[in-house]
C-alpha cells in the first residue's frame, strides 16, 4: 500500500487503492488503519496520505482540510446527480468527495481530468468513466493543456461540477493555475448545469485567474454563508447558494 500511495501521488482514496491493490475495501481500511498506528500514513475521510505529505503543496495537503466540511458539501451536491446523468468533474479535493459520493449511483457518463474522480467511479455501478488525455501535473493528480480541452469539447455533460482556490465578488471564483481556470471555463461552457463545490474559507482567498463566466454558474454549495459582499455578488449574478446543513450525510 505504500508503494501504492507514492505512485499515486502521495495521496489516494480507499476506492483507488481497493482497484490498484485488487483487494475488499475492508483490507484497505484495516490497512490503513494499521499503517496509520505505526505513523507511517496519515487517515483522511475515505482514504490516506503519506505521512509528512501533507506538508507539501498541492493535492495530499488539501484532501487532509476540512474533512467534515467537504463531506458535507458533497453529500448535499450529489443529491442534485440521477443515474444516468453526464457529469464532469475536476481535480479539486473537494470534488474528490464528491466522486465518492456518487458511487451510490448507476449508469453515470463520468468525464473527468482527475486520477481519483475516475478511479472512484469506474466500473462501479455500471458507470462509464471517460478519463481526458493530455499533460499530466502529478502534483495535482490530473491532466490539462491543449489535448485535455480538445477532448473535453467532445462531451456535452448535464452537470459540471467544479472546485475553486479563491472568490472575487468582481470576477467570481479564482484560480491558482491558469490551466485549472482555462479548463473550468471550457467545463462550464460544455455542459447544461454547473455547480461550484468549494469551502467557505474559499471566500476570503484571492488567486490570480478568473474561472468561468459567474453568470455561466448556477450553483454554490459550501458549509457556512459567505459574507454580504459575496452574498450579495452571488444573488447579482442569478447564482443559487447551497449551505450543507452540520448533519449534512450521504446517503
Amino acid at each position: 500500500m505504500l508503494e501504492a500511495l507514492r505512485r499515486l501521488g502521495g495521496s489516494a482514496r480507499s476506492a483507488e487503492l481497493t482497484k490498484m491493490l485488487d483487494v475488499s475495501e475492508e483490507t484497505v481500511r484495516r490497512t490503513i488503519k494499521a499503517l496509520h498506528k505505526a505513523g507511517a500514513v496519515q487517515r483522511v475521510h475515505g482514504g490516506a496520505y503519506l505521512a509528512g505529505a501533507q506538508s507539501g503543496s498541492g493535492f495530499a495537503r488539501r484532501i487532509g482540510e476540512h474533512q467534515n466540511e467537504k463531506t458535507r458539501i458533497a453529500a448535499a451536491l450529489a443529491r442534485r446527480v440521477r443515474d444516468g446523468m453526464a457529469v464532469f468533474l475536476d481535480v479539486g479535493s473537494t470534488t474528490a468527495f464528491v466522486a465518492e459520493a456518487l458511487r451510490r449511483y448507476s449508469g453515470l457518463v463520468v468525464v473527468t481530468n482527475a486520477l481519483g474522480a475516475a478511479q472512484a467511479l469506474a466500473g462501479h455501478n455500471g458507470n462509464r468513466v471517460h478519463m481526458l488525455g493530455g499533460e499530466l501535473e502529478s502534483n495535482e493528480r490530473g491532466t490539462f493543456g491543449f489535448v485535455t480541452e480538445q477532448q473535453l469539447r467532445r462531451f456535452a455533460p448535464d452537470l459540471a461540477v467544479l472546485s475553486a482556490d479563491g472568490f472575487s465578488a468582481r470576477r467570481g471564483i479564482l484560480y491558482h493555475s491558469a490551466a485549472e481556470a482555462q479548463l473550468a471555463a471550457l467545463a462550464a461552457e460544455c455542459a447544461d448545469q454547473v455547480a461550484v463545490a468549494v469551502t467557505h474559507p474559499k471566500f476570503d482567498e484571492s488567486a490570480p485567474h478568473c474561472g468561468p463566466d459567474p453568470r455561466r454558474i448556477d450553483d454554490v454549495f459550501t458549509d457556512h454563508p459567505p459574507g454580504k459582499k459575496h452574498g450579495a455578488a452571488l444573488a447579482d449574478w442569478g447564482i443559487r447558494l447551497h449551505v450543507a446543513a452540520e448533519d449534512e450525510q450521504e446517503g
